[in-house]
């Protein structure tokens, strides 16, 4: 489905990390396009839809095309082709599949259509096509959940015994590739004798990863800790040792979701990174706003995203999503 709608930069360039002063007097109508990886797949990529539709509904000077792929690689890359057609002055990008996306992107290159990904970078070979990735360093987010994850582990004396397992995001897609190399890069680092046993995909998904904790409950008699590559497929975890009495269990994600948040303040969940989608959202908007306009724009624009645990929750107010 394809809807048009208006969009918003005033008020954004704090988000963005650099100054759009005068961006939006270079060209009086822009029409800037967006394809979304699936928002209905969690409460994130919903949240991170509402905002961009209300930004871009504030603002005439800017036309969007809002569309959504549904997780579906080919239809993401049918949309691109159908943005190119439609000869939009600029593409966002939240790619299903960070390599299968990369020949329709250098199309849309080749076409002389600027091309901003969003939230999850595509393959590197495809950064020749691109202008600019807006959205969180994910690499930075799983080593920040391994000092989290640490950093409790020392705290609580286990740091040279305790034994974890992971539930990774959707295969392919490079959020959960760089969020798990972060983790496993830095908890060695920071943690040398902290055993990893073991890395299950959770899809993002909630119901299934329980399901994948599950399996690991039954598989290891000893799990000292659970990361999770954010907090809906965390809680889905949390779930399932719940069900099955295994208290004790230390468990990290990589963005706080609501479910998270109030799972840290029952104790149950300890730590994760704090990530605004509304924040992403409208520094997506904003940077392919300045790129239409010719201005300098970082390669890698990202925003910055926190440590949060049950020590200092109450310094961030609960996600939205």
């Amino acid at each position: 489905m394809k809807i048009a709608y208006k969009s918003l930069i005033a008020g954004t360039t704090a988000l963005a990390g650099f100054a759009f002063a005068g961006s939006a007097l270079a060209q009086d109508t822009i029409t800037i396009g967006i394809t979304q990886n699936n928002v209905g797949v969690d409460s994130y990529q919903t949240t991170y839809e509402k905002a961009f539709i209300e930004t871009a509904d504030a603002d005439p000077s800017v036309e969007t095309v809002v569309l959504d792929a549904g997780g579906d690689v080919a239809r993401q890359i049918a949309q691109i082709q159908d943005l190119v057609q439609q000869q939009v002055d600029a593409i966002i990008i939240w790619p299903t599949n960070g390599k299968a996306v990369v020949p329709a992107v250098r199309a849309a290159d080749k076409a002389g259509i600027p091309v901003v990904i969003t939230n999850s970078n595509i393959a590197e070979e495809g950064f020749d096509f691109i202008k600019s990735f807006s959205g969180p360093d994910n690499i930075t987010q799983g080593s920040r959940s391994a000092e989290i994850m640490c950093d409790k582990f020392k705290e609580m004396g286990i740091e040279d015994e305790a034994q974890i397992v992971q539930i990774s995001g959707q295969p392919g897609y490079t959020t959960a590739i760089e969020r798990a190399k972060g983790f496993e890069d830095r908890l060695p680092e920071v943690c040398p004798n902290v055993t990893l046993m073991e890395t299950q995909p959770g899809d993002w998904n909630r119901e299934k990863s329980q399901r994948v904790m599950e399996t690991f409950l039954v598989k290891y008699d000893d799990i000292d800790g659970v990361y999770a590559g954010d907090d809906n497929m965390g809680v889905g975890a949390l779930n399932a040792a719940k069900a099955a009495g295994r208290d004790g269990i230390i468990f990290v994600g990589a963005t706080n979701f609501a479910v998270g948040y109030e799972a840290m303040g029952r104790g149950e969940y300890w730590g994760s990174i704090y990530q605004s989608p509304v924040d992403d959202a409208k520094n997506a908007l904003a940077t392919a706003k300045a790129v239409v306009n010719g201005e300098d724009v970082p390669f890698l624009n990202y925003f910055d995203t926190p440590k949060i645990t049950q020590d200092n929750m109450d310094e961030f107010t609960k996600p939205v999503f």
